[in-house]
């Protein structure tokens, strides 16, 4: 994709999307932000689907 091939070439490149799977098998930094606030901002390998899931529902800021 894309977006890989960007990030490959060492280009940064934002990413805003729902699918988390996705995001996590992007990104080597992820961000999770819900109504405005952000809640985790760290390295995409300390997370997984049901991590980021958590941090959404607990609405825990970072």
């Amino acid at each position: 994709p894309l977006i890989q091939q960007l990030s490959d070439d060492g280009c940064g490149v934002v990413v805003v999307s729902s699918e988390i799977p996705e995001v996590l098998g992007l990104a080597d930094r992820v961000l999770v932000v819900a109504d405005g606030t952000v809640l985790h901002d760290g390295p995409s390998a300390d997370l997984d689907e049901h991590r980021v899931l958590d941090i959404i529902l607990k609405g825990d800021a970072a």
